[in-house]
């Protein structure tokens, strides 16, 4: 791990020291015009994300960059344009495909276990933090550097589920709130919040499934649950991330008299991810899908420099004999707030 870059140069110097960085550094322009780093990883606040993976991908470097992917369609459409021009590897950080759990489900999905066709996609991502009244006003409520509010921070992660577990979305309605319109600034003066607190979404999938999402910053109790259930022709299944290493199960092929929802513990070692693990019965947690998305991430970077390296060394001199095979190696650069 080559490099942390941060504004605060004492904090950032602390996270180095912490985490094992080989150095702090507080420009990020020099960490794309580092020819020994490969892949830069951007988890800085949502104003910054399209600057910063441009200029990444204008240097050659592969990019993992924080959800939301920008502020809006423009800049996405930006970024998007950037990384095919350059041909670099990138991905957005939606870590919650890779719950051991999310992802059985789409095996399970793939595999025909709840039927031929999905009638049914409800997600609600609830929490509670901005509930207070006098909490402050912090830049995720701010549409110049967030871009949106509940929709864009957690709501992202519903949709992005929806589309991996079901596919692509047709068309949708939606409403929003703000429910508290003015906050007091650090400098305790009140400024308008002019991003969602709430949002509401029905919609169709291509498929002709039917898609209701929620996502919410006000629901008091709720710290971090992402919830959802699918209902197939065949059955069904039911996730909740509060009880994130179980995925519930109905087969309605059952006999009627054992019919029910199941709970599957996913903690065998042949579910996904968690042969990488402990034994079973022991449980992962929240941190261990970011390790599974970095760990793929790498491992798509590998295989796409293999595949150039083979072409490449198959025009050079296909006679060539050669003793080793290639091993890239690979030096990461992380972009945070802090």
């Amino acid at each position: 791990m080559a490099a942390i870059c941060g504004r605060d140069r004492a904090g950032t110097v602390r996270a180095a020291n912490t985490l094992g960085w080989e150095r702090a550094v507080t420009d990020w322009k020099a960490i794309m015009a580092d020819p020994a780093i490969d892949i830069v990883d951007i988890c800085t606040p949502n104003d910054s994300h399209a600057e910063m993976a441009i200029a990444a991908a204008r240097a050659g470097k592969a990019i993992l960059c924080e959800k939301p992917l920008a502020r809006n369609v423009a800049e996405a459409r930006r970024m998007v344009d950037a990384v095919k021009r350059a041909r670099v590897a990138n991905m957005v950080c939606h870590n919650y495909r890779r719950v051991p759990a999310i992802a059985l489900a789409r095996q399970m999905i793939d595999g025909g276990e709840i039927g031929d066709r999905i009638y049914h996609f409800r997600a609600r991502y609830a929490q509670d933090w901005i509930a207070d009244e006098n909490f402050p006003l912090v830049w995720r409520l701010q549409s110049k550097i967030a871009g949106s509010g509940a929709l864009g921070d957690i709501g992202a992660h519903s949709i992005d589920l929806a589309r991996f577990l079901v596919g692509e979305i047709a068309g949708i309605s939606a409403v929003s709130e703000t429910f508290v319109k003015r906050r007091l600034t650090k400098n305790r003066q009140f400024a308008r919040v002019d991003v969602d607190d709430a949002v509401s979404v029905i919609g169709k999938f291509r498929n002709g499934a039917m898609l209701n999402l929620e996502a919410t910053r006000f629901a008091r109790g709720r710290k971090n649950q992402l919830a959802f259930e699918i209902n197939g022709s065949r059955g069904s299944l039911a996730f909740d991330l509060e009880e994130m290493n179980r995925l519930r199960f109905y087969d309605a092929s059952d006999p009627e008299q054992m019919r029910g929802f199941r709970d599957i513990i996913v903690t065998e070692s042949n579910h996904p991810y968690v042969g990488n693990w402990w034994p079973p019965g022991h449980l992962i947690g929240y941190e261990h899908s970011f390790v599974h998305t970095v760990a793929d991430f790498v491992k798509a970077v590998i295989a796409r420099k293999n595949d150039r390296a083979r072409f490449r060394r198959r025009i050079k001199d296909a006679a060539r004999p050669r003793r080793h095979p290639t091993r890239p190696t690979f030096v990461l650069a992380v972009i945070e707030v802090n």
